[in-house]
């Protein structure tokens, strides 16, 4: 406490020093300082001794709480926690299997609503693993009446956050896409309160769009992308062979759903930036970042698209400027990465590799403008040319990009492929499963993937890929 003391003296004697011969205005500051400073408790003060200086500088509250060091473990578990959001079972999405357990579900949701549903739980404040909350016997009715938690009797009316219950709060943010912090948090409170009638509408809802999948005969090859979930399956035999995670259009660019072909492989591809992009996008850059185009390769050309224009000629606030085209040249910046998969649609978009892979390690991955990244894309490039001549070992696809030369394999077993939309559905052994609705397409846009991201979660730096 003395070296406290000695320090708040220190401090004091600085600001009269800094400002002397100011008027009396330093003084009366370094004073209220000094006072605050001396008739803080001796707890909080040795609290704070180690970082004193911290709470000190800038203008915000001192922090006696300890909250920098629970951040700080809090930091720690996330990197240890390895990211577990890709479906675990073999029956893919698009089968009759699927069909079975999302109407399994719907029949065992209409039977907790024959039985009054579950309650609301009051939003408010965080809850957490250690606190007491009144709240507390409300959020265990809640996680039993949807099996998160198992009944104990009585037990439920604790008003105590125990381990049991951070473990209940876990189960039920992974069923439902957010971050498994074990907190009853804000983007909790949305999920954990949307009504059992509102749950029953929307598996009826994602099941007529299964079966809608299922309303031309299944192919024995084909590549499935579930938008709002984040992922992509590769089913050969009626079982997925291989699952990625994916990142898809932001809300603003949304992916959309349809049906294609994969007919060929684009080893360093050169991307043509689309005119969606050049004129929201590209233009208004360029008028802010002169040098954006020499930093990223990109070419400026006419608009035939077959002579190069230098665009230190070019005035980018005139109408002319949108005539023209970009290209950007294949490497590791390219915003298409060092494979694309291409597969002709009247919404041009593709599937492709990227150079931001970081952005795959987090749990809500809507960040494109429309097109889908994959991660780990070489294995499911090896998947779609493994029947293809001279193709068939593993990491083939590895040998080419190594080789670092362009290459162009035009499949000679074109590959269906099926970006679809499906926020709700239930796994064999009956986990119901659920989505936020990203896009608005089950009525209503749910925010709360946005609201769930992780603030310590590496942010997309300006980009312009698709």
């Amino acid at each position: 406490m003395l070296a406290f003391r000695a320090r708040a003296r220190l401090f004091v004697s600085q600001i009269l020093s800094r400002n002397a011969g100011s008027s009396s205005l330093a003084v009366s500051v370094a004073l209220c300082a000094m006072s605050f400073m001396l008739s803080t408790e001796p707890a909080r003060a040795q609290a704070a001794q180690a970082n004193w200086w911290e709470s000190l500088t800038g203008s915000g509250t001192p922090d006696y709480s300890g909250r920098r060091a629970e951040r700080e473990r809090e930091r720690t578990t996330r990197e240890a926690e390895q990211l577990d959001d890709l479906r675990p079972d073999a029956v893919p999405m698009r089968s009759d299997e699927m069909v079975a357990s999302i109407e399994d579900a719907i029949a065992r949701y209409q039977q907790i609503a024959q039985q009054g549903g579950w309650p609301v739980v009051p939003a408010g404040r965080m809850m957490r693993e250690g606190e007491d909350d009144d709240r507390v016997p409300i959020l265990r009715r809640r996680l039993i009446a949807s099996g998160d938690l198992r009944p104990r009797g009585q037990y439920y009316n604790s008003y105590s956050f125990d381990e049991e219950l951070t473990a209940a709060v876990k189960h039920f943010q992974r069923r439902n896409g957010l971050r498994p912090t074990g907190r009853v948090e804000r983007s909790t409170y949305p999920a954990l309160n949307m009504t059992v009638d509102e749950r029953i509408n929307q598996l009826r809802l994602n099941l007529g769009r299964v079966r809608e999948l299922l309303s031309n005969p299944v192919e024995e090859r084909y590549v499935l992308v579930n938008i709002p979930a984040f992922q992509l399956e590769a089913v050969e035999r009626y079982e997925v062979q291989q699952r990625h995670r994916v990142i898809v259009g932001r809300t603003e660019r949304q992916s959309p759903s349809v049906k294609a072909t994969i007919r060929a492989l684009n080893f360093f591809p050169y991307w043509r930036v689309p005119d969606s992009v050049a004129h929201l996008d590209l233009i208004p850059r360029l008028m802010k970042e002169p040098d954006y185009l020499q930093n990223e390769k990109i070419r400026v050309l006419d608009a035939s698209s077959t002579r190069e224009i230098d665009p230190q000629t070019v005035d980018w606030s005139s109408p002319e400027a949108k005539k023209l085209r970009f290209r950007q040249d294949p490497g590791p910046q390219n915003a298409l990465g060092l494979v694309r998969i291409d597969m002709p649609n009247e919404h041009t978009v593709y599937m492709h590799d990227t150079p931001m892979k970081q952005l795959f390690s987090q749990r809500s991955r809507a960040f494109s403008a429309g097109c889908v990244r994959v991660e780990g894309v070489f294995d499911l490039v090896d998947w779609i040319a493994h029947y293809e001549p001279n193709w068939g070992q593993p990491g083939r696809a590895q040998q080419v990009v190594e080789s670092g030369q362009a290459l162009d394999v035009t499949l000679t077993r074109p590959i269906p492929v099926y970006f679809t939309y499906i926020t709700a559905w239930a796994e064999r052994d009956g986990e119901v499963v659920f989505r936020p609705d990203i896009y608005g397409r089950d009525g209503a846009v749910d925010q709360v993937a946005e609201i769930d991201r992780d603030p310590n979660e590496p942010a997309p730096t300006a980009t312009l890929a698709p």
